[in-house]
């Protein structure tokens, strides 16, 4: 997060200043501006922790949760986690300055001058800090979290396209990006750690938006990332089994995305928009608060915003968009029956709003997708070429067998698992793509520190037509291969990797884009068959 959170620098060097001995005099602008510093007393209310060792009254200078980061005066959260535990870096932080720390255990040996605070659950300690610290910047905006196994992506950047204007800018934080109005930020993970994601959403605030969506993964909700989140409308896009490795089960999965709803992350949503197509999102529905505003959407004739007379084909989706008040034919260039889903939600997200619908129904007619999520690769060649972020068998499954639908000719795929991941699941994925494409290519997508051998030997577990898929460790190989293979009327899918920019190796990073990989190979190899 270097660059994404700017320090108060002043402040930063107004705690360095501070003298160690009583005999040194700080200087006076030092004085002046370590006077003005915000107290920890100032974020931490009577119920917020358990025991107190030191003063409250002290001054900070920012807060902090990787010790590796810490700058003189800061507040250093020491956070429980699977591979590691923060308290195994107090001392590091003490080192580089931290005046106090929190955490759910006190150190046995304690440090002068530092003060300790004891909490009983350090990561939601950190959001209530931290949303004090920033100001309340979600009080500020109108936001929209969007959470659910796929789509979150599509419709929040949906919701952004709908709700900008020239005059109006509109934030974004997500698996692709951070737009944060004035700039947009390479992002790095869907939901951010409570701390930066308030800090982002002061940036928003500071810099003139008063909308934003958020992608709200059920890791971010479970790990009290937008603990205390003022939402003006929670999306609820589905629920399939992925994930399951973290939370043990489908019930408990359930029971995470449901507290975005309920009121489970600290305060329910003034408006839930639910998709009624999915048997969890009508359990869902049904549970949300009477002071909730529950707005539907589906194919499902009792959904509030309905898509009706859904025609779909090789390049774009037709249908007719139905809310209480209206209705219109629409044309979109997204593909396939899941983008009719993303389409209503995001249409349903802008109307619990209280947005006009038949200028946001206008306006789905002009988007032209995300990067990375179904994206057209067009160098004039005679057959489509797709890439795709789908890297599990439910995701891979979604995307083949809807393009199977919709595809006249052949259908080839390009897909990979990644290495240092759940082995499981390699087999499934090479399964979901034979059930429905003509010919796969199965390569590397990001081996990290396993060799390409292992990973291939678990992915033959799946093969059921050998004579209809090839292993080629070269990614780009196996995309040239495919290409090379595509006539008229047929469609090659490259899935896996979507809008990444580099390939991950033991020992290395390479930058690896499957968008422009395919362009140069169309381009300067003249892969364009009549």
């Amino acid at each position: 997060m270097i660059g994404y959170l700017a320090p108060n620098y002043s402040l930063i060097a107004a705690f360095r200043a501070q003298p160690k001995a009583r005999t040194r005099r700080a200087d006076r602008v030092s004085q002046r501006i370590f006077k003005s510093a915000p107290k920890i007393s100032d974020y931490f209310n009577d119920g917020d922790y358990l025991s107190c060792k030191g003063d409250l009254d002290r001054p900070i200078s920012g807060l902090a949760m990787d010790s590796r980061r810490v700058l003189p005066g800061n507040l250093f959260f020491a956070l429980p986690g699977r591979r590691a535990d923060g308290n195994s870096f107090v001392d590091e932080a003490i080192q580089r300055g931290a005046v106090a720390v929190v955490g759910e255990k006190i150190p046995s040996g304690t440090a002068l001058r530092v003060t300790y605070i004891q909490v009983a659950d350090a990561r939601r300690a950190l959001a209530l800090v931290s949303q004090r610290f920033f100001g309340f910047p979600d009080k500020s905006l109108d936001l929209v979290g969007v959470t659910g196994t796929n789509g979150k992506t599509v419709v929040t950047t949906l919701v952004r396209h709908l709700l900008a204007a020239p005059a109006r800018r509109v934030g974004l934080i997500g698996t692709v990006t951070y737009d944060l109005g004035a700039r947009c930020v390479p992002s790095y993970r869907t939901t951010p750690e409570s701390l930066e994601l308030y800090g982002l959403l002061a940036q928003m605030r500071d810099a003139g938006c008063r909308q934003a969506a958020i992608e709200v993964s059920s890791h971010g909700i479970d790990q009290h990332r937008v603990q205390g989140l003022n939402l003006g409308v929670a999306v609820f896009t589905n629920l399939t089994r992925d994930h399951l490795d973290y939370h043990g089960g489908m019930e408990a999965y359930f029971e995470v995305k449901s507290r975005l709803f309920n009121g489970g992350t600290g305060q329910a949503p003034r408006a839930a928009v639910i998709n009624f197509d999915d048997p969890h999102g009508r359990k869902l529905a049904a549970s949300v608060p009477k002071h909730v505003k529950l707005v539907t959407f589906g194919e499902s004739a009792a959904a509030m915003v309905r898509a009706e007379h859904v025609r779909l084909d090789f390049k774009s989706t037709a249908l007719r968009l139905v809310w209480p008040e209206g209705r219109i034919e629409l044309e979109s260039p997204l593909i396939g029956r899941h983008n009719v889903s993303n389409l209503l939600a995001a249409f349903a997200a802008c109307y619990a709003l209280g947005r006009d619908p038949s200028v946001i129904a206008t306006r789905l007619r002009s988007f032209g997708g995300v990067p990375g999520r179904m994206e057209k690769i067009e160098e004039g060649q005679s057959y489509n070429v797709l890439v795709d972020y789908a890297h599990t068998d439910d995701a891979l499954r979604n995307a083949v067998g809807m393009l199977r639908a919709i595809t006249p000719g052949r259908l080839f795929v390009v897909f990979g698992c990644g290495g240092n991941r759940d082995r499981s699941r390699r087999a499934p994925m090479v399964d979901a793509v034979q059930e429905f494409a003509d010919l796969a290519w199965a390569t590397a997508d990001n081996p990290r520190g396993e060799g390409l051998d292992r990973i291939f030997g678990d992915m033959r577990g799946g093969v059921r037509h050998a004579d209809r898929i090839s292993f080629v460790e070269d990614r780009r190989a196996a995309i040239g291969a495919a290409l090379d293979s595509a006539r008229a009327g047929d469609c090659v899918l490259i899935a896996g990797k979507g809008h990444e920019t580099r390939q991950e190796f033991a020992d290395t990073i390479v930058p690896f884009d499957d968008r422009q990989v395919v362009r140069e190979l169309l381009g300067n190899r003249s892969l364009k068959p009549a």
